[in-house]
């Protein structure tokens, strides 16, 4: 199969674009690298740098392929709640306009990295998808919501099979976010530097991590589902940030203070996933677990930030 992966240099984009490689299919990644890095594209993939406000670069790099991995977007809650226009700009027209460009290049088939954000403050655990949407509390949700709605039109409208896949906590290597926003990398980068780890609500918080090999797999799993389709991506295990934070301690062999930052509004104390359904359907399960998980992306950042043992 030939696919093409929108944002294919990113952090999540690169494991998938590696993943579908060595699985033998062909590979175009477009990605306009403002986020993304060249060096993360694998050598057996073809490169478009293009931006999918583009419609014509777009459409012109899709035709040939048989179906899209959907991974380009902003991804910071706090811009996206600072900058609200520019974020659905880019997260939810941009989607469309690939839609578009899809549909006039003649390529029916999509994967969307979605988020278990959309579903709000759970009304129970594990979360299922068909649990209901919930309220949003920022731009980024709404995003992830508005575009799964497009998803559902084109199914609707031109027979599209659609997928949209509700990631929990991705870590991993290759997450090289600047400012760095999310709690794996922050965590092991400030043990690795032997500084303060930053903790909001004492790390209480509980959440569903999911080693991004793992998330890449999930991605190719459902590129022969039919129709409208959702699915869960998690470890269908719940884990305190504090028990993170042990864990890291454990692997490293040493402690450093915990900068503590207080409570954080917005913040769901609990989130974790049901993915039964992708296991039932897709036969896709979580391979790594968290300590593993972890020592690898320990070996990771060692390796980037030049710090020995």
């Amino acid at each position: 199969m030939r696919v093409l992966v929108t944002g294919g240099a990113g952090f999540i984009g690169s494991h998938v674009s590696r993943v579908l490689v060595e699985q033998g299919h062909g590979v175009t990644v477009l990605d306009n690298l403002w986020r993304g890095r060249r060096e993360l594209v694998p050598e057996q993939a073809a490169l478009v740098q293009a931006d999918l406000a583009d419609e014509a670069a777009t459409e012109e790099a899709l035709r040939g392929h048989d179906a899209v991995i959907h991974l380009a977007g902003y991804l910071e809650v706090a811009v996206s709640v600072q900058k609200p226009v520019e974020f659905t700009e880019n997260n939810v027209v941009n989607s469309v306009r690939l839609l578009e460009a899809m549909r006039r290049a003649g390529v029916g088939k999509i994967v969307f990295s979605s988020s278990a954000c959309v579903y709000g403050v759970p009304e129970r655990l594990p979360l299922r998808e068909d649990d209901p949407l919930g309220m949003q509390a920022n731009p980024y949700g709404a995003t992830k919501v508005a575009v799964e709605t497009f998803l559902g039109v084109y199914h609707q409208l031109y027979d599209f099979d659609c997928v949209a896949l509700r990631y929990f906590n991705p870590y991993g290597p290759n997450e090289l976010c600047d400012p760095e926003t999310h709690a794996v990398p922050n965590i092991v980068r400030a043990a690795l530097e032997r500084r303060p780890i930053p903790l909001y609500w004492k790390g209480e918080q509980v959440r569903d991590y999911i080693y991004v090999e793992d998330l890449a797999r999930a991605h190719i799993a459902p590129l022969g589902a039919r129709g409208f389709q959702v699915y869960n991506v998690g470890t269908e295990v719940g884990t305190k940030v504090i028990d993170v934070v042990e864990t890291v301690f454990r692997i490293l062999g040493y402690r450093v203070p915990i900068d503590d930052l207080g409570e954080r509004p917005g913040d769901v104390a609990a989130s974790y996933a049901s993915s039964e359904k992708i296991a039932r359907e897709l036969g896709w399960r979580a391979e790594v677990d968290l300590e593993e998980g972890l020592r690898r992306t320990i070996e990771h950042y060692r390796q980037r930030l030049g710090i020995r043992e």
